[in-house]
């Protein structure tokens, strides 16, 4: 009787089981199932939105440009830039939308769906999918917005900024996110302004006061020229609430740019000032202790200084330890030349000025084509 109940439960016990394996097999087809048909949904809602690119309406491509970013699609952006860029086209026998490349005899196209190359084909079977000026633009924002996620900082930056007055609802939604998550300072203060821009561009007269303030002092261009609009306007089309504020920050932005315009003269000023203090010291000793007039001296200068470039051009991949060899490089040429100079010229001609004047004046003439010959 024992044995009978406990083969009854290792029974029960094996139904249950494979009923719970069973369930287990229909959730794991039914997530694959899923999975499948999601995949083929985004794969299909692609090739829609990359086929819609070569509508007749350039409001049907500028929505079609908003599905490949709603999408978020690796292969989206090179769709875009191609589109920027003047490279897609279609193929006028099944209007099927390209990239195309310049060959010799025509064209060699390359599909967008899989990145395959599908042939050399002449110039009259296909054509250029057409842009206007409004669609380079929101090309650019969209190329941005498909950047934001860079993990490259400066790329960040550059695409927050390309954004710059030509974003949408969505896009100030974006950025408010990037806003409140990007580590980089840089980025983030970008977003500021370009979310202050679109408030400045879309917002009431209270939204466009409060975006006058946050970009009060920002010396970006396109910040200043959306400000001298609104001051320039006339006081019909703005309220002169937003005009009084957007006078008052200009003066802000126009006061930090005449700063910086006068730190930068006295800067180049006290360069400049410095070269021609060092000519002149240099001229005044080698006249006062060999009694020579050396014409060449500011050539000797220029090659300095042209060492300095051409040790940079040779290390293109380290600019930073460059520096440290071309100044004891620039040294070393200069001096070298200034020895032979002495040398083969001038020790010939001490205690005549006149002379020396004469052929140091010839030596620079020579020193000159030298760089240009080199250079």
């Amino acid at each position: 009787m024992a044995i009978a109940v406990t083969n009854q439960r290792d029974m029960y016990s094996r139904a249950s089981m494979a009923s719970t394996v069973q369930s287990w097999w229909r959730v794991l087809l039914g997530v694959m199932a899923l999975m499948f048909s999601l995949s083929v949904t985004a794969e299909s809602g692609f090739q829609n939105a990359v086929q819609a690119l070569n509508a007749k309406n350039f409001s049907a491509k500028g929505g079609a440009i908003k599905t490949l970013v709603e999408l978020g699609d690796p292969r989206s952006k090179a769709v875009l830039e191609a589109m920027l860029n003047g490279k897609l086209y279609y193929r006028k026998s099944d209007k099927k939308v390209v990239i195309a490349e310049k060959t010799e005899n025509g064209y060699q196209i390359i599909d967008p769906l899989d990145g395959g190359e599908i042939g050399d084909v002449g110039r009259r079977e296909v054509k250029k999918i057409g842009v206007n000026n409004r669609l380079r633009s929101q090309l650019r924002a969209a190329l941005a917005l498909l950047n934001l996620k860079n993990p490259d900082a400066d790329i960040r930056l550059t695409s927050v900024k390309a954004m710059y007055g030509s974003i949408d609802a969505a896009g100030a939604g974006l950025l408010t996110k990037i806003i409140e998550l990007d580590s980089d300072k840089r980025v983030v203060q970008a977003a500021q302004t370009a979310i202050a821009l679109y408030e400045l561009q879309n917002g009431g007269t209270e939204k466009k006061i409060s975006a006058i303030e946050k970009l009060s002092g920002n010396l970006e261009q396109v910040v200043r020229n959306e400000l001298a609009e609104l001051v320039e306007a006339g006081n019909q089309t703005v309220d002169p609430k937003v005009r009084e504020a957007a006078e008052s920050a200009l003066q802000v932005i126009n006061g930090k740019l005449q700063f910086n315009n006068l730190i930068e003269t006295t800067f180049f000023g006290l360069s400049l000032g410095s070269v021609l203090l060092l000519a002149a010291i240099g001229l005044a000793i080698t006249f006062g202790v060999m009694g020579v007039i050396n014409m060449a001296h500011g050539e000797l200068i220029m090659l300095g200084a042209y060492t300095t470039y051409l040790v940079q051009q040779a290390m293109p991949e380290h600019i930073d330890i460059s520096l440290f060899v071309a100044i004891p490089a620039a040294f070393l040429v200069s001096g070298l030349f200034g020895v032979a100079m002495e040398r083969g010229v001038i020790r010939h001609l001490y205690g005549r000025p006149l002379e020396t004047l004469l052929a140091t004046f010839g030596i620079s003439l020579v020193l000159q084509q030298l760089v240009r010959t080199t250079i």
